[in-house]
């Protein structure tokens, strides 16, 4: 089974903050997704997420003094909340807004990978994961955040199973 978490960036004028709504714009951003992040405005990864963000979680002891939480890329931004009489199959959803897209772009950008491989990665080893699997990652997160903050746009994220 295939579980992705799924970022959309969007200028924050063109969406609703309503879980229906999002939900409705997700979908179509998901069937479109080959073509959205081949465009810069979207990005997926299959279940691996929680491992990058483990991965950058060690900066929160190697980076005292960084200007942005290391939890935005990946878990970052507030949840959309349900409506009581919401379609209970609609995917949990987060909002990231500009200005912590740009924290985000900025910490994805200032972090050094090698340094948080060394400090976590062989714990990721045991696990199955590969340093070239996340540093693919992360070179991903750079340049998608990176895109989405240069346009000023806030992130929608989506969990697909």
């Amino acid at each position: 089974m295939s579980i992705y978490l799924h970022f959309r960036a969007v200028a924050e004028s063109q969406i609703r903050d309503d879980h229906t709504w999002l939900a409705a714009f997700m979908s179509e951003a998901w069937e479109n997704d080959d073509a959205e992040c081949a465009a810069g405005i979207a990005h997926s990864i299959n279940k691996g997420w929680d491992a990058v963000n483990d991965l950058y979680a060690a900066a929160d002891a190697l980076y005292t003094d960084a200007d942005g939480p290391w939890n935005l890329p990946i878990y970052g931004g507030r949840p959309v909340s349900h409506r009581a009489d919401g379609d209970p199959s609609d995917p949990p959803l987060m909002l990231l807004e500009p200005s912590e897209v740009s924290q985000a772009a900025r910490f994805l950008t200032t972090v050094s990978f090698d340094e948080l491989w060394n400090a976590v990665g062989a714990k990721f080893g045991s696990l199955g994961w590969t340093r070239e699997e996340h540093l693919d990652h992360h070179r991903d997160l750079q340049e998608f955040y990176g895109q989405a903050a240069s346009a000023g746009h806030a992130v929608v994220k989506a969990v697909w199973a």
